[in-house]
């Protein structure tokens, strides 16, 4: 079944009872049981809610994975992933990746003795390189934030095989629609479900997705143990986020493409980062992998005054934080979303002082150039 017909079926199978299309929201935290050691196989809300396994489900199935679990963001999710490691063990991760990432591996679980190492991870000897005797994992998001570099996730997967390694894939950028990971040898998929699975910048969410059903089993564990769960009406919005996500990424990536390519010939800017230009690093190899180049863009332009003219002079591409919703987006990641990376880094990353980040929305692209256009004049 194609995965656009999968998303829109989410949920559609909850309501027997009353053959009701859109799965109840079901706000209760607690369950009555039939009967002295009987279950209805709902307990108590931390530990599953009808609503909830109905987007986890879904996400399972979108994915190809043993299970899905839902948290209360992607920071929660990503926590949680974590808590499958000890003090000692240590995870080779991509370099130039969200800034809140880094500061939760840096500020928060380096005092509980985990340590990282940051790679290229679309350069596949950078990766081997980092190996150490404590490696245990490799962190990568599939196409990186803000620099938009693609893994191989293939080559990195026989990698983390070869040296008993877990492959965690942060893949919010590309969701299931454009490429699923565990299909390519991944063991655990995140999401910010804030972004495009949800798709209206309306709830805050975290999805996970495991393939082997005996570590999904130790992730439930946590899940259920640490209890930063996704509600159920935030579990609602997301479901119903999730039915219209093919035809908003084939809006959003055919406007991408078309803003890009403008960039592109814009004398103000001076570099377009944008994979689904022929000449990015990794255009081929996205090409092969994944069913799209998605809607993220980044791009440089010719003098730093230019960056707050155009944060204030846009009109309806939106001077804010997150992506991936309807509506086009637009921020400055050194002092936003990658403030919390060390500025060395940064530096050697080119996340630098012109650079911008541009989530782009489904409305008329002809209205997008045209914001930027006046946005970029004097």
């Amino acid at each position: 079944m194609n995965i656009t017909t999968q998303a829109v079926q989410i949920g559609l199978e909850w309501d027997t009872r009353t053959g009701a299309v859109t799965v109840p929201i079901y706000q209760t935290a607690t369950f009555r049981h039939p009967g002295l050691g009987q279950s209805t196989g709902y307990d108590y809300s931390r530990s599953g809610n009808p609503t909830r396994q109905a987007l986890e489900d879904g996400i399972a199935r979108l994915d190809g994975a043993a299970r899905g679990f839902a948290y209360s963001s992607g920071m929660a999710a990503i926590t949680n992933i974590l808590m499958l490691f000890k003090s000692g063990d240590h995870l080779i991760v991509t370099e130039d990746l969200y800034g809140g990432t880094c500061r939760l591996f840096d500020k928060i679980f380096n005092q509980y003795g985990l340590s990282f190492s940051y790679v290229d991870t679309s350069d596949n000897a950078a990766v081997t390189a980092a190996l150490l005797p404590s490696t245990r994992a490799v962190f990568v998001e599939t196409l990186t934030n803000p620099l938009l570099k693609f893994a191989d996730l293939r080559t990195i997967s026989a990698f983390c095989s070869d040296n008993n390694l877990l492959l965690i894939a942060d893949n919010t950028f590309l969701t299931p629609y454009l490429l699923q990971p565990l299909d390519m040898g991944v063991d655990i998929a995140v999401y910010s479900a804030t972004k495009y699975l949800a798709g209206h910048n309306d709830t805050v969410a975290g999805l996970v997705t495991v393939k082997d059903p005996e570590l999904a089993e130790k992730v439930y564990f946590h899940q259920n143990s640490v209890g930063a769960v996704l509600g159920p009406q935030d579990s609602w919005l997301t479901i119903r986020g999730i039915k219209t996500l093919g035809i908003r990424m084939d809006r959003q990536q055919e406007n991408a493409g078309k803003i890009a390519q403008w960039l592109v010939d814009h004398p103000r800017i001076s570099k377009v980062y944008y994979p689904g230009l022929a000449d990015h690093p990794d255009h081929a190899r996205m090409k092969q992998d994944s069913r799209g180049f998605g809607a993220m863009i980044a791009f440089e332009v010719d003098k730093h005054e230019l960056v707050e003219q155009i944060l204030l002079k846009t009109n309806l591409i939106s001077f804010a934080e997150s992506l991936g919703g309807v509506e086009s987006l637009i921020t400055f990641p050194e002092v936003q979303t990658h403030a919390d990376i060390p500025q060395e880094l940064r530096n050697r990353l080119g996340i630098n002082n012109v650079l911008l980040r541009l989530s782009v929305g489904i409305e008329d692209c002809d209205d997008l150039i045209e914001d930027l256009r006046q946005a970029l004049e004097k």
